[in-house]
């Protein structure tokens, strides 16, 4: 029998939300790639993004977008959460070794239908480096 603690509907009020931290790192760029297939030079090729916009590499977004779906499945509300949409606004790059705290926020609850909508925003310092919207189906009451 498994000893992990599920989400549950019942424990869950508007407004509340729940933050973390993360550092990206040349490392999470990289395993990101191997694991997508998303070699897009922009992220792995030092001299490409030197001449790029940015000056420098930048993470994949969806590395910050993974931040919210951990949150989500491991933190708040937790195991047993199931996404049924997402959606991210990118607003600015993400650059190794940045530090990227994610916050979402409830901003509607529907128990009869088991549903959760939440705000997610990921800032590097003081920047808003991504915004979106999820809806999630939560197990309980």
């Amino acid at each position: 029998m498994s000893d992990v603690k599920e989400a549950c509907l019942e424990n869950l009020e508007m407004g509340q939300s729940f933050t973390t931290v993360n550092v990206v790192s040349d490392a999470d760029i990289v395993k990101f790639s191997e694991v997508t297939g998303d070699v897009n030079p922009i992220h792995l090729d030092d001299a490409y993004a030197r001449a790029s916009v940015f000056g420098e590499r930048i993470a994949h977004g969806m590395i910050s977008a993974g931040y919210i779906s951990a949150i989500f499945g491991t933190e708040f509300p937790g195991p047993g959460s199931i996404y049924l949409s997402q959606t991210l606004k990118f607003k600015a790059p993400v650059k190794i070794g940045n530090t990227v705290e994610t916050t979402v926020t409830i901003t509607d609850l529907n128990r009869a239908r088991k549903r959760v909508t939440l705000n997610c925003e990921c800032r590097v310092g003081d920047r808003v480096v991504l915004t979106g919207e999820a809806r999630l189906m939560v197990p309980g009451g």
